[in-house]
């Protein structure tokens, strides 16, 4: 294959990558707080001996769209939004995850929960206990919950220290290199995010997307039947 051919190829690549991730987010535009994903191309160059420079792309980073989604009011307890910077710390089986949904629960034996069963952690990523008998439960704008009047705990807000290194693992979970906890000051009890998708970008994106995959498609259609019809002629 010529250099054009691999060129070419590359960039097919990138972009069957970007479908994918447009997809899953048209798919997750309803789902509580989800964030939007795309993908990153790069641009690696070299230059050949007696030759003119080969250019290749590279798509195989992802990057995460941390804008704010829109705020839904459901009047549930222990439904806890962000407004503004800040994840929830969540504990899963796999480890600790960050996750801006927070349609929370409370388990059986009075533990903080995600719907999943997962633990929400403290601001000293310890989970939190609700005591027995809890009747009114009362989240501060800082993270503080109090039960009955009392303080209880303190829900921790935590951002990565390279937006760069989040990485999505499942549904609304991520992981992330270093992290350090942050101020809460923006948590709003009886409200869910919802996910910062917006559908009708991401269509006219995978449209987009869709026309320049064709058009590579076609390069390379064209580009086998040229050797092709190259190697026919010198057989004769």
């Amino acid at each position: 294959m010529e250099s054009a051919g691999y060129v070419t190829l590359s960039r097919q690549s990138g972009l069957a990558r970007e479908l994918r991730a447009i997809a899953n987010n048209i798919a997750n535009a309803d789902t509580t707080g989800f964030r939007r994903e795309g993908v990153l191309f790069a641009e690696h160059v070299r230059r050949l001996p007696d030759e003119s420079s080969l250019s290749i792309a590279h798509a195989s980073a992802r990057w995460v769209d941390l804008a704010q989604g829109g705020m839904t009011m459901t009047g549930g307890t222990l439904d806890l939004a962000i407004q503004g910077e800040g994840f929830f710390l969540i504990q899963t089986p796999d480890g600790e995850r960050l996750t801006r949904a927070g349609a929370f629960t409370s388990s059986a034996d009075g533990i903080l929960t995600t719907h999943d069963g997962f633990a929400v952690l403290d601001a000293g990523s310890a989970p939190i206990q609700l005591p027995a008998g809890t009747r009114d439960i009362v989240v501060a704008q800082d993270g503080t919950i109090s039960v009955d009047g009392q303080p209880v705990a303190a829900l921790g807000l935590w951002l990565p220290t390279d937006p760069l290194d989040l990485r999505h693992q499942s549904g609304t979970l991520f992981s992330t290199g270093e992290r350090e906890a942050m101020d809460a000051v923006g948590i709003k009890q009886g409200f869910l995010e919802s996910s910062n998708v917006s559908p009708i970008q991401e269509i006219a994106r995978m449209v987009e997307v869709q026309r320049a995959y064709e058009a590579g498609q076609r390069f390379l259609e064209s580009e086998d039947e040229r050797q092709r019809n190259t190697i026919q002629a010198l057989g004769r």
